[in-house]
């Protein structure tokens, strides 16, 4: 639903949004709704409110139930009813419907005019009856106390023709070539038709006379508007017994009092386009009248524009829903306009719920945007220095700031900053400058950590996504986008060493894989250096020596495993020689020990031994242990191993733990010496 507000009066459109065609099913309709969100959020009032092609006329029953709208192509007017909101009927006709009108309260009787010269009756249960006029039709009306309707068109005479006697009756002579409109009075019965000569005949039904002349094209005529051609009745419409509304070809629209033939107001749309259509609105004195523009809402008795609606496509006819603020509109596309404007009155009946919808709007509205006017708040002002306009017309308090003419904003902007045209050109350039860039061939962003293991990764990744495409394999997580191995190609201290003696055993066969990713990896820091595109990689072998050299992985693994082995004792062999260079060219020098606290010196033989003790490996002092009786390795019946050890005590511990030994025998001793005498005194012997 789109929201519109002009001299905040709010219009809201209850047409706007997408149309679905006709032939497509109920299923894929609701499809399209499932799918697209404007479709979705539509409101649609009534069901199939449109028109094939083009909507002409549209109307709404006396009664208020049924909207009766005629289009084409094909030809055919379709009846709504409002208590179901959908379709009542849908009738085909044989021609194009110039205008019609609704008899009875109901559509039970319509007559059609058509622009083929032929009037249609229709009935309740479709056509009825079907007659000519002398001269095309231009307009009719129905005098409803002696059944006559009366034809205007290409001719000075109108014509009359009595329902009830079922024939034509002698026709009204005007003084002009053309009639374009008539319209009956309700409340006394004058009859008034507009001329091709700008002016309006009034004529009483009971006499056949005429009885006044309005010039109107003289009258329309004020020293503002201009005026190319001779301006001719296009809009007539009669509000209570005095007063009378006409509009003209060149876009003016002029009220009447009967009694006076000048008129009391002129309104001129400014656009020069006939008007298509006045109506009265008198709970507020409104005026709507319309052109095939735009639709204007007026005070009635100062000209002072109420509100206006503009529709996106050409207006053919206006209706105005009785006792309500409902507007309907037949236009140059299949969809007719719904309009609904609370100011004019409440909702109808049958679409109450609009009332409660549009005071839910208006509880949170929404900001207001215009084009002509800069938003600024009072730090804005500061910054321009125009706070000394705070209070002047130039600024106009809304919420928490001001509306400045936007012309006035840059201005000051310019003086206050004469080199934003720079800065903004500058964006500019960069901003192409951005654009281009991105047409470029992306590069892949390695971390500074560990390229070889991310570019490796990265192409494990692309296997896999073309893998996922011909099956569907569940997809894992990648190592680089996981924020648990992040630091692994951020810390220089994850960085793998490859030359280090255990990554070369570890991996001993460099393929030819690792070897084209090596030179991958060259051209994207070349790349990322020159900030060029990225260059064409050398061709590399076919498929059938890769299968070929595929097959023959294991062979390579053990030369490779070989020389590996054979250029680390090198390296070894190298380092060794290195090291008794140096210790022959170094001078030997005395080297003091100090002993440590509760140690006693024996000889440099101890030391000697525990230094030879320590470079031997684990296997061989596990072996000698074992020999000395401080280690006993078991099999459990599990099938593990079991270590039992016992830790080296030094000489002064084991002189404490013997005089410890010693002391404890010596009270063992007393103990049972004690004990024996105690046992002696009980029985009554005598101490000896």
């Amino acid at each position: 639903m789109q929201v519109s507000s002009l001299n905040e009066v709010k219009i809201y459109s209850l047409s706007c949004g997408k149309s679905l065609p006709e032939w497509l099913s109920d299923r894929k309709k609701r499809a399209l709704q499932k799918k697209d969100v404007d479709v979705r959020r539509r409101i649609e009032l009534i069901q199939d409110f449109e028109m094939p092609t083009v909507c002409t006329t549209i109307k709404v029953s006396k009664d208020g139930q049924y909207i009766l709208a005629t289009g084409t192509y094909k030809p055919r007017v379709r009846c709504y009813d409002t208590y179901q909101l959908s379709l009542k009927f849908e009738r085909c006709l044989d021609s194009e419907v110039v205008t019609f009108e609704t008899l009875s309260d109901d559509y039970s009787k319509i007559v059609f005019l058509h622009n083929d010269r032929y009037i249609e009756f229709h009935s309740q249960s479709g056509f009825y009856y079907k007659t000519r006029i002398p001269k095309f039709g231009r307009d009719f009306s129905y005098h409803y106390p002696s059944c006559d309707l009366y034809f205007v068109g290409a001719s000075s005479e109108v014509y009359r023709l009595n329902l009830e006697q079922g024939r034509y009756l002698n026709p009204l002579q005007t003084d002009a070539a053309e009639n374009n409109v008539c319209d009956i009075n309700s409340v006394h019965g004058l009859f008034a038709t507009g001329t091709i000569e700008g002016r309006v005949e009034c004529w009483d039904p009971r006499t056949r006379g005429r009885v006044g002349l309005l010039d109107c094209a003289l009258s329309s005529v004020t020293a503002d508007s201009e005026i190319n051609s001779l301006p001719t009745i296009s809009a007539l419409k009669f509000n209570g017994a005095l007063t009378m509304a006409v509009g003209t070809s060149t876009g003016q629209v002029l009220l009447y009092d009967l009694r006076s033939d000048k008129p009391l107001l002129v309104k001129d749309h400014q656009y020069g386009l006939p008007i298509k259509s006045v109506h009265f609105q008198d709970s507020l004195d409104l005026i709507l009248s319309a052109d095939s523009r735009i639709i204007k809402m007026w005070n009635k008795n100062s000209g002072k524009i109420f509100t206006s609606l503009e529709p996106e496509h050409d207006i053919n006819d206006v209706c105005l829903y009785p006792n309500s603020g409902m507007l309907l509109t037949a236009n140059e596309t299949p969809k007719m306009g719904i309009y609904y404007i609370p100011v004019l009155g409440p909702a109808p009946r049958w679409c109450s719920f609009l009332d409660n919808l549009t005071e839910e709007l208006e509880e949170n509205p929404e900001s207001t945007v215009y084009d002509d006017y800069k938003f600024v708040t009072k730090k804005d002002l500061e910054n321009l220095g125009l706070t000394h306009l705070i209070g002047s017309p130039f600024l106009r308090a809304y919420m928490h700031g001001f509306f400045m003419d936007i012309r006035l904003y840059h201005k000051v902007k310019l003086m206050v900053n004469p080199f934003a045209y720079e800065e903004y050109r500058k964006d500019k350039i960069r901003q192409k400058i951005e654009e281009t860039r991105a047409q470029r061939v992306q590069l892949k962003k390695l971390p500074k950590v560990n390229k070889e293991l991310a570019l490796k990764l990265i192409e494990e990744e692309e296997e896999k996504q073309r893998s996922t495409w011909k099956k569907k394999v569940k997809s894992l997580p990648n190592i680089l986008t996981d924020d648990r191995f992040k630091v692994m190609f951020e810390n220089p201290d994850f960085q793998v060493d490859e030359e280090s003696e255990e990554f070369r055993l570890l991996n001993p066969l460099v393929s030819k894989i690792s070897e084209k990713r090596k030179k991958k990896l060259r051209l994207l820091e070349q790349q990322e250096l020159r900030e060029q595109e990225e260059e064409e990689e050398p061709e590399g072998k076919p498929s059938d020596a890769e299968s070929s050299e595929s097959s023959d992985d294991e062979k390579d693994w053990v030369e490779e495993v070989r020389k590996q082995r054979r250029l680390l004792q090198q390296e070894e062999k190298v380092k060794r020689q290195e090291r008794l260079r140096e210790d022959q060219q170094t001078v030997l020098k005395p080297q003091f020990y100090e002993i440590k606290a509760g140690e006693e010196f024996r000889s440099f033989k101890d030391s000697a031994t525990k230094q030879k003790l320590l470079n031997k490996t684990l296997e061989d002092r596990l072996k000698l242990e074992a020999k000395n009786g401080t280690l006993s390795v078991a099999d459990t019946t599990v099938g593990s191993k079991q270590l039992t050890f016992t830790l080296k005590r030094s000489e002064q511990q084991k002189k404490q733990q013997e005089a410890e030994k010693l002391h404890r025998q010596e009270r063992k001793t007393l103990r049972r010496s004690a004990g024996h005498l105690k046992s002696r005194h009980r029985r009554g012997r005598p101490f000896h």
